[in-house]
């Protein structure tokens, strides 16, 4: 196990839900990634950089709702400054996207 967080310290972490409006290519990133423009309602369009090319098309990723921690600094990638942070888990050395169950309104926090 990781270090030990109170409570406290976890609601500090804002993880929303987006739907993905946009995908680019990104050649300029070191590790193969795409450019994401996110739809988070109320909280606006956020911009990302995510290494998901090997799972994903960008056909695939089009429309599709994720989950992202949106109160993290910006950070500048390349040419590029992503926003937001999209929540994935690794297998076998690929990042696969944790996403919703079922649709729910772009901004919803998660609890």
């Amino acid at each position: 196990m990781e270090k030990i967080i109170t409570f406290e310290d976890f609601t500090k972490v804002d993880l929303r839900i987006g739907t993905i409006i946009e995908v680019h290519d990104f050649p300029e990133a070191i590790s193969p990634a795409y450019q994401l423009i996110i739809d988070f309602g109320s909280l606006g369009i956020k911009k990302s950089s995510a290494q998901i090319t090997t799972l994903y098309t960008k056909q695939d990723l089009l429309n599709k709702q994720i989950i992202a921690v949106v109160n993290f600094p910006k950070k500048q990638i390349a040419k590029f400054m992503s926003e937001c942070l999209v929540v994935g888990a690794i297998k076998e050395g690929d990042v696969f996207l944790l996403i919703p169950e079922i649709h729910v309104n772009n901004g919803t926090a998660i609890l």
